[in-house]
């Protein structure tokens, strides 16, 4: 059974919170990072995306990115923007998106549970994103940004859980976005640890280039330490547990560069050869095996036999696999969408006016809106040990670096 271990928290002064918590480093570029920190020197986004204090030339891996964020780290702890606990704690952290909400518990896993397999993954990683990111941890020597991970819901966690929320919060604020977020110190947090880790596997749902980097980064400080005993705190990283049951995954929309040298009406065609075909108003598949085309102005359904569907099959089963089975490769010539310039993602949080915008201003050529992939799916697959076609799922609402900053020492 994986570990659970409360942590002495490095965390903004109360009165700072809202100025310091900071959307993930990976939801933006370095445009967008730069407006959300405007004006504003408390940003955690001067840690993670240290980028936006250097000037736009810079190699995004050069070495004075990472030194950047160790000194502005520095700066906001010794300015008191944060703090650092006197005590190990656990906290729950409740966000509330659109009046629906999660709440998990903030903690700290074991680097080697990781590696065997005890925290499930189901995504690849790419080498640049895991090299930057260890040399991140390495050079803070801290995990700026939590873990997403998930469990099979365990009634007595949930029940604890509650009962924390019944008090007075640690934090409160609503962010620009509309997302609520809520924290609270675990007063009772070494019995809480235990009943999380009676869950007989975790598994990552939204971070996997932060976990691969956290246990590379422990792994690299296990080397240099002659009398290592696997209980120092680099062995430990920084996560929020959910309930499966309270998740939300939206869908991770696609966008389709040109129609690989057909027409509108052959592209038409060939779908309908896949399976029916139908103009529609509404742009949002409404099951699994659907899916709408924004294709030459108009929106197409084009429902999958579900005969055709080998539900068996973790892999085969997944929207995202048949549309890149039967659709990307055989119709629009796509036929690794790892490397293929000609598609791009659009989370769906964005929603599908995005893709009619992108289509309608002539930079692609075709809009593909999808169904969510469920929590069961992503856990049949990690279950499977296998791993999920690109860009399967987009976690919303998404957690907010700077709030619990876990040190290696």
């Amino acid at each position: 059974m994986p570990r659970v271990k409360p942590f002495q928290a490095i965390r903004p002064a109360p009165e700072h919170a809202a100025e310091v918590a900071s959307v993930p480093y990976d939801v933006v570029n370095r445009t967008e990072a730069c407006e959300l920190a405007e004006g504003n020197d408390k940003s955690f986004l001067h840690v993670v995306r240290p980028d936006i204090d250097l000037p736009t030339e810079t190699d995004p891996y050069a070495d004075e990115i990472y030194s950047t964020a160790r000194a502005n780290l520095d700066r906001m702890i010794s300015d008191g923007t944060l703090v650092r606990d006197e005590s190990d704690d656990l906290f729950v952290y409740r966000q509330i998106m659109n009046g629906v909400a999660q709440c998990g518990v903030v903690c700290c896993c074991h680097i080697d549970d990781y590696e065997n397999n005890l925290i499930l993954k189901h995504e690849k990683t790419r080498q640049v994103k895991e090299d930057d990111r260890t040399r991140h941890v390495l050079t803070l020597n801290a995990h700026a940004g939590p873990v997403f991970l998930t469990y099979r819901d365990i009634a007595e966690v949930n029940t604890r859980v509650a009962q924390v929320t019944e008090r007075e919060p640690v934090y409160d604020f609503t962010a620009d976005d509309g997302v609520q977020h809520t924290v609270w110190r675990v007063s009772e947090s070494q019995e809480l640890a235990e009943l999380l880790s009676a869950a007989p596997v975790f598994y990552v749902a939204d971070g996997h280039h932060r976990s691969a980097s956290a246990w590379r980064a422990g792994a690299e400080r296990k080397a240099r330490n002659e009398n290592h005993t696997g209980e120092e705190e680099y062995n430990w990283f920084l996560t929020v547990l959910f309930p499966a049951g309270e998740l939300n995954i939206l869908a991770y929309n696609r966008v389709i560069r040109d129609l690989n040298g057909l027409s509108p009406e052959q592209v038409r065609q060939r779908l309908a050869d896949v399976g029916m075909l139908e103009p529609t108003d509404n742009p949002v598949p409404s099951a699994a095996g659907q899916f709408c085309f924004y294709l030459d102005g108009s929106w197409y359904s084009l429902t999958v036999p579900a005969d055709s569907i080998d539900s068996a099959d973790a892999i085969a089963s997944l929207d995202v696999a048949i549309l890149e089975q039967r659709v990307l490769d055989p119709v629009f010539g796509i036929g690794d969408v790892r490397t293929d310039p000609r598609i791009d993602f659009v989370g769906g949080i964005r929603g599908t006016s995005e893709l009619e915008a992108r289509v309608n201003e002539g930079g692609w050529a075709c809009g593909v809106s999808m169904y969510p992939t469920s929590i069961a799916q992503l856990m049949a697959v990690s279950d499977a040990g296998e791993i999920m076609p690109p860009k399967s799922t987009w976690f919303e609402p998404k957690l907010r670096s700077g709030l619990l900053v876990h040190s290696m020492d």
